[in-house]
């Protein structure tokens, strides 16, 4: 089922991002505030004064849990705090998911489910320097 909204719709903007690559966020120039879930009005203010922005794509788990369904392999469920001051609920890849610790820092990518499914943002662990 496609979710995209309108052409331009907030929701149809942020897939369009997502779909090259790019996690982008709304900001409120009002109160200097990013804002996320993509929306019509700011939820700070109640303007339409918002800006879109791209996000450089880091963050660290704020919180993070192990799901198990009853058929398939257990997965992460993790808030992450996006270093332009967002939050927002995905998954870590690339390790088991009882590694994914608070306060990991993580790096997004995105995750292409393919067929009627449009993309979301994932994360993996952000390689030391």
């Amino acid at each position: 089922m496609q979710m995209s909204g309108s052409p331009n719709s907030p929701l149809a903007v942020y897939l369009n991002h997502l779909s090259r690559g790019e996690l982008a966020y709304q900001y409120s120039p009002k109160v200097q505030r990013a804002v996320f879930y993509p929306r019509l009005v700011c939820p700070f203010t109640g303007s339409d004064e918002l800006e879109w922005r791209i996000s450089a794509g880091l963050g660290t788990v704020h919180a993070t849990t192990v799901v198990h369904p009853a058929a398939g392999e257990p997965y992460n469920v993790a808030l992450i705090d996006c270093d332009e001051g967002f939050r927002l609920m995905s998954r870590v890849e690339d390790i088991p998911p009882d590694q994914v610790r608070i306060g990991l820092r993580v790096r997004f990518r995105v995750h292409r489910p393919g067929g009627d499914e449009p993309p979301m943002p994932v994360f993996t662990p952000e390689e030391e320097a």
